[in-house]
């Protein structure tokens, strides 16, 4: 009996022959069209032949511009289509809502249903939104659960995933990271300068047609959740003002859609920063040099509350204080002195229910070995709001100067160690003691755990308390906020998991991954430096 199969066999051999022939000449073709042209001008140098001039190369500098310009035309017209895409559907879906209003006439049929795929499109969209915390925040199980946002300026980002090739500070090298900010902060451009009408409601005041450029661009924010899109927070500000426009926008996983836009005013928005402290007053008094140039001579709206545990120290603590006062003619501070064993939590709390005055306070819970700038007081500010965001900025932790400038003779200035590398630090992301936020939500979500004394824990739980409420928590790396290196001392006293805790947290406190096996392999290193220098010296007296 014949085999039908064999003929079909033979066809589809023939088949694949064909297509690979054909895959064979496709590349062939792609190498012709790829190879530049043989040229004896294009030579490698050292062969005599001259290479082409200035103007040459003019020229090719220019024609690879006219290329990023037109790509970019292009881009811009492809966002414009888009956007009139969107409009268009929002009037479908406008009108298919008045068409439910009217009386009714007779059911829509088929007609009806293809109307109502514009408004489910946009329905989908305005959903995925509301999943991606932007008006309230989402409940969490834990602290691992939260996505950090990133922050970005005009010129870089601070992102906490480095691995093996990325920084804690760089540049987008990547085109379609460096297109993707750009675009954003072109398009949260467009929403200042051409506001609508619901940008004035929500701000509540008449919305009035300002300029404002990417010189006025601040800082941003943006995360990516695989199941909803990418958030982006953007702030603006003019020269000299303390008036900032916020600017919200979510791509989801599409066109970019404004969120919000509205003005956000922080000349009366005082901070109180409170810092628990005990012992260690030669860092209180660094930690009063920062407080003084930053806090009094620049920014001039911070409240300092210092609750010190213990009589050892509080008089030089009080000496200092009063010296700072009368240099500056500052009265904005107090001194609480607690006669406690020290306890973080404790310190803190008693900071926040010492606030005299009776309107709701911005507080800024601090270390005194932490180091910031005036742009940290301002995001501060920005990124917190009553009963509606809590700020948790993620902190660059300094490495021990000893090793990091172990080749010169002194470490330089603390000024000069400011500096995002990875041989110089790295974000503390496990660290959650610094953070801004109102005093009415510190009260209502409960405050610290007052039972955890010691080193920790108090942090991690006041942060799960509002992971478990509809607050939402901006984690984030912050460029301006610095921990500065100190020798860590671990407590016998502590708990076994306060133990874990402190140990993990003084030995990436050290040095960087690379410095520290300089260390481990020193005398290996230095084995092998003096056989070089004995075969160099057996030579040269050959």
């Amino acid at each position: 009996m014949p085999r039908r199969g064999l003929p079909l066999q033979g066809r589809a051999r023939w088949l694949l022959l064909g297509i690979f022939l054909l895959l064979v000449l496709l590349l062939f073709a792609y190498l012709l069209e790829c190879t530049p042209p043989a040229d004896a001008s294009l030579a490698m140098p050292g062969l005599g032949v001259e290479p082409y001039g200035r103007e040459y190369y003019q020229a090719l500098l220019q024609e690879q511009e006219e290329r990023h310009v037109s790509r970019a035309n292009s881009l811009k017209r492809q966002i414009a289509q888009l956007k009139q895409e969107l409009q268009e559907m929002n009037e479908k879906l406008k009108a298919l809502q008045e068409r439910k209003e009217a009386p009714a006439g007779g059911g829509l049929g088929l007609a009806g249903d293809k109307d109502q795929e514009p408004g489910d499109l946009l329905e989908y969209l305005h959903a995925q939104i509301d999943k991606a915390e932007v008006s309230t925040g989402a409940r969490l199980p834990s602290e691992y659960a939260l996505v950090p946002f990133e922050s970005f300026t005009s010129t870089k980002v601070f992102q906490l995933e480095m691995g093996l090739t990325r920084h804690p500070e760089e540049k987008p090298v990547r085109k379609d990271r460096r297109d993707e900010l750009v675009e954003v902060i072109e398009a949260g451009l467009d929403v200042i300068n051409n506001p609508d009408e619901e940008d004035a409601q929500e701000d509540d005041v008449p919305m009035q047609r300002q300029t404002y450029t990417e010189g006025h661009f601040i800082e941003g924010l943006y995360r990516t959740e695989r199941d909803k899109g990418t958030l982006y927070e953007l702030f603006f500000s003019k020269e000299n003002s303390n008036e900032f426009r916020h600017v919200t926008l979510f791509r989801p996983f599409g066109p970019l859609m404004k969120v919000r836009s509205v003005s956000v005013e922080t000349t009366h928005t005082t901070i109180n920063l409170i810092v628990p402290l005990s012992g260690r007053t030669e860092t209180f008094t660094q930690f009063l040099i920062n407080f003084r140039e930053v806090c009094i001579q620049q920014d001039k709206r911070v409240f300092l509350t210092v609750v010190y545990f213990g009589q050892k120290g509080l008089q030089d603590v009080k000496v200092s204080l009063q010296k700072m006062a009368s240099e500056e003619n500052f009265t904005d501070y107090t001194l609480i002195p607690v006669d406690e064993e020290f306890s973080r939590g404790r310190g803190l709390d008693i900071g926040a229910h010492t606030w005299k005055r009776t309107t709701d306070v911005l507080m800024f819970f601090c270390d005194v070995d932490i180091y910031f700038t005036l742009e940290f007081l301002n995001s501060c500010r920005l990124n917190a709001a009553p009963n509606k965001r809590v700020f948790y900025p993620v902190v660059f932790s300094l490495y021990n100067p000893a090793i990091v400038y172990g080749n010169l003779e002194l470490a330089p200035p603390i000024e000069h160690q400011l500096i995002h590398k990875k041989d110089t630090g790295f974000w503390r992301d496990f660290g959650f003691g610094m953070t801004c936020q109102y005093r009415s939500d510190f009260l209502n979500i409960g405050g610290f755990d007052l039972e955890v004394k010691g080193w920790g824990v108090e942090d991690v739980h006041l942060y799960r308390k509002y992971l478990r409420s509809d607050v939402i928590v901006v984690r984030t790396p912050v460029s301006s906020l610095f921990h500065l290196w100190h020798e860590k001392q671990c407590a016998d006293e502590l708990t076994p998991e306060q133990y874990r805790m402190c140990i993990q947290s003084k030995a990436m406190n050290e040095a960087s991954h690379s410095h520290l096996g300089m260390l481990v392999f020193r005398e290996e290193i230095e084995n092998h430096l003096r056989k070089q220098a004995f075969k160099t010296q057996i030579k040269a007296e050959d």
